[in-house]
């Protein structure tokens, strides 16, 4: 448990100071953000602030999870290793698209095709890996089972070995392609994006700790939790939380640094990973409720304005709505956090509820 907690303080600091030091970098090189003359005319004034900070988040996050495990000599899990593989896979597709907006000075990076290939490429190779590297217990990182809070009887191996594989990877894709382009697209106002990522990986935090108490490995029973490295993945949470929190002091309102696609990506897809290693693929829905809100929102946007002509909210996503009716940043910012704060606490409710219960 101590390596949880060393694991959090470690990115704080490394975020809290690196961050800073990444900003006057940018400024030097003159990587500022590109805005777009569509938007509210309110984020004009952002024009030029540096960007791609996401990768002061991903670089506090790794560097936070390897001082846990050499402070207390211990092996990182397959499981921890795959989730970070896909974050920083993911922020690396995500800084190729900053990049390109930064040297090109426009508001589209990556071609869409290029960047959903990017993003295919790395979600496939973390999916097939991760139903690798069984334990001695016969435990791999993920499951071919559909999970709620843990696993269930629907299984994608129904149809045959090769047949369920090949299901699981479509299945990791979407959920992948959700998340990362859930938080991409909250990633709007300064500390949003950032603010309910900190609430919704110390979600994980507590869940990877019930787990690793309640584990199959070691407190076997009807309720147990048949998820293979619990508490590594606890670690990998905390990590991220933790940079979270560092880089929020410098990305709340007024933002002196953006994260980018870098670390909204990045962050989507650690999200993602958490979801399926530990075995809770469909409540990161309700845990992530507020990304899902801005997904729909851009996607009754689209319909709408496609099928009739017409939009439903004054401007996609969601939180540019309540701007152009005249709310204040800071007041959006700031009621979102509550929302994204009351998914968190309900997901986490039914989490414990499905406990006290029984395993369904």
């Amino acid at each position: 448990m101590k390596a949880v907690l060393v694991a959090a303080v470690v990115s704080l600091v490394v975020a809290l100071l690196g961050t800073p030091m990444f900003i006057k970098f940018l400024v030097k090189r003159g990587y500022g953000q590109f805005i777009r003359d569509d938007g509210p005319t309110s984020h004009h004034t952002k024009r030029g602030t540096p960007t791609m900070g996401g990768a002061v988040i991903i670089i506090a996050t790794l560097a936070a999870y390897g001082m846990a495990h050499l402070v207390f000599w211990s092996a990182p899990s397959w499981s921890g290793v795959l989730v970070l593989f896909l974050m920083a896979g993911l922020g690396l597709v995500g800084f190729l698209d900053d990049y390109i907006k930064i040297s090109k000075q426009r508001s589209l990076g990556l071609r869409s095709k290029e960047k959903l290939f990017g993003q295919t490429l790395v979600a496939t190779i973390f999916a097939v890996l991760a139903l690798q590297f069984p334990n001695d217990s016969g435990r791999t990182p993920a499951s071919t089972k559909i999970s709620f809070v843990r696993d269930t009887n629907i299984d994608l191996a129904f149809a045959g070995t090769i047949a369920g594989v090949l299901l699981f990877i479509l299945f990791a894709n979407l959920i992948i392609a959700g998340t990362s382009n859930g938080v991409n697209l909250t990633d709007g106002l300064d500390g949003l994006a950032t603010g309910a990522s900190v609430m919704t990986f110390a979600a994980y935090v507590l869940i990877g700790i019930w787990q690793f108490n309640q584990n199959c490995q070691t407190n076997p029973g009807i309720k147990c939790y048949e998820v293979r490295d619990p508490l590594d993945l606890a670690i990998v949470a905390a990590s991220i939380m933790g940079a979270c929190f560092g880089f929020l002091w410098w990305n709340g309102s007024p933002a002196k640094i953006f994260m980018g696609d870098t670390g909204s990506l990045g962050l989507g897809g650690a999200l993602a990973g958490l979801a399926i290693v530990t075995r809770t693929e469909f409540l990161i829905v309700i845990l992530g409720g507020l990304f899902v809100l801005e997904t729909v929102s851009v996607i009754l946007q689209v319909a709408s304005f496609k099928s009739t002509g017409k939009r439903i909210f004054r401007m996609a996503p969601l939180h540019h709505h309540f701007e152009m009716l005249g709310w204040e940043q800071i007041t959006v910012t700031i009621r979102f956090w509550i929302i994204a704060g009351l998914f968190v606490a309900f997901g986490l409710g039914l989490f414990y509820a499905e406990w006290v219960v029984g395993a369904v």
